[in-house]
């Protein structure tokens, strides 16, 4: 039977693209760049020093044939694209600051990104999510009407029969502990963007709370009231809704006896959005242990340009079907 990661690999070839892995000292890059390249679910640029990638390359037994090689290395290409990226809009760096920070592969990867060179930028497994954040946040920024990066994860619970069968869409899954209601209207904007981008999906975002449409009453409650609120004024053109309970945002049945007002969301949600990290956390490790599910996914919503934090201990696989999703959340 075909998985959720299937799924993805094949969209992903529908639509391949340019996908920029820096961390290339890591013999798990180039196994997964290999992988990608092969299987047609992109084309990998390689960005470290070309020393570095020849190296790992031969350590991991991987053939480099048919992919991009970028020098980090080279002075005159650095400098060449610190001039580039500083002349085409107000940055957060100094001309100075910028050819600094591209003799780290991350950074340059990021600026090829911005400036279009790439479509998307995967790393992660070597760098720590601080890390990745800092670089993202420095060089490419977040879109529009957001306010913080976030992440979405797809979770697919086989018992599950929701309005998409049996996957779901989570946020926030990793990055806010406990958001205010302007950062949680912009972790559900960016959501909604990501998952229309990556599995096709008209978003319906439901705001999840202890409470259902007024049933009961707290600062977590307002917060999400407040929240849901913004959120529509900053994006009209999104179905939102709550806020909810869990089986009132999934389940029709509930949400025809519990939802006292016309709803395209109640009972019919395809995106979540928990109150906070707690519950997300917990949510998702009770679908782990207890119903056998899997949550995949570590793009991080909210920038300009889609970059992904691969945990440091994914697989080689796992690695390949991250970056799938990274290259679908291009298009």
């Amino acid at each position: 039977m075909a998985t959720l990661i299937d799924k993805l690999i094949q969209d992903a070839q529908g639509a391949p693209k340019r996908v920029a892995l820096p961390e290339c000292e890591a013999e798990k890059t180039l196994l997964a760049a290999r992988h990608v390249l092969d299987e047609g679910i992109g084309m990998p640029v390689l960005v470290s020093p070309r020393s570095v990638i020849e190296e790992t390359a031969a350590r991991a037994g991987v053939s480099l044939e048919g992919m991009e090689i970028v020098d980090n290395a080279d002075e005159a290409a650095a400098d060449a694209l610190a001039e580039r990226y500083m002349s085409s809009g107000p940055r957060l760096i100094s001309a100075k600051g910028s050819r600094r920070k591209i003799k780290n592969p991350m950074y340059y990867a990021m600026m090829k990104e911005e400036l279009g060179d790439v479509d998307c930028t995967f790393c992660g497994h070597v760098n720590t999510t601080g890390d990745v954040l800092m670089a993202a946040q420095t060089v490419i920024g977040l879109a529009e009407g957001v306010d913080v990066p976030s992440i979405l994860a797809l979770v697919d619970t086989p018992a599950f029969e929701g309005p998409e069968g049996s996957v779901i869409a989570f946020t926030d899954c990793g990055l806010n502990p406990e958001p205010t209601a302007t950062e949680l209207a912009s972790i559900a904007i960016s959501a909604a963007d990501n998952v229309r981008s990556i599995m096709g999906w008209e978003p319906r975002v439901a705001f999840l709370s202890f409470s259902t449409d007024g049933s009961g009453a707290g600062t977590s409650v307002d917060r999400v009231r407040e929240a849901i609120e913004l959120a529509r004024g900053r994006r009209a053109d999104l179905a939102i809704d709550g806020e909810f309970q869990l089986d009132a945002a999934i389940d029709p049945a509930v949400a025809a006896k519990k939802v006292k007002h016309e709803s395209g969301v109640a009972g019919r949600a395809n995106v979540l959005v928990f109150p906070d990290l707690n519950a997300a956390n917990i949510a998702v490790k009770l679908i782990q242990r207890f119903a056998h599910g899997a949550a995949y996914g570590h793009n991080l919503s909210g920038f300009k340009c889609p970059v992904a934090d691969s945990s440091r201990g994914a697989t080689v696989d796992e690695i390949v079907g991250d970056i799938a999703m990274l290259v679908l959340s291009a298009r």
